[in-house]
């Protein structure tokens, strides 16, 4: 798994003498991983650059008020924003923290007033700016 994990468009036949396997004998195991949910996809990792990303942080959010209903709502909106390139409700001080790319700066201002500051249930926004990344494995 971690030979697929770092090169998804490894082929059958390279992947199998990796791993000592026949390439029939591969195939069998990679298709059980996808038919128990193992492996659940397979992705291209795109250049934030060529995407016209230049700026990246991450940001915690507090909700007003902790319901389902409050959350529910939060997480629709948040599905809409296509700045936001993950969200994951989190234990601790806050609910939830993003991964948010944009173009630049002023994108990432507009996204945090017009954006997230309009939202209702939002009470606290905490920026992380990403100055570098010496490690990130997502795929």
């Amino acid at each position: 798994m971690q030979i697929l994990a770092r090169e998804g468009r490894i082929s059958n036949l390279d992947l199998a003498d990796r791993v000592g396997l026949s390439p029939s004998a591969c195939l069998r195991r990679v298709q059980e991983l996808e038919r128990r949910g193992v492996l659940t996809g397979y992705r291209a990792v795109i250049n934030p650059a060529a995407r016209g990303v230049g700026f990246v942080a991450y940001m915690t959010v507090g909700l007003s008020q902790h319901t389902k209903a409050s959350q529910e709502a939060f997480e629709r909106a948040i599905t809409r924003a296509p700045e936001v390139r993950e969200c994951h409700n989190v234990t601790g001080a806050v609910e939830y923290l993003l991964r948010v790319e944009v173009a630049d700066l002023a994108a990432y201002k507009h996204f945090h007033t017009e954006v997230l500051g309009t939202l209702p249930q939002v009470s606290s926004i905490t920026s992380y700016v990403v100055m570098g990344s010496a490690k990130d494995e997502r795929a």
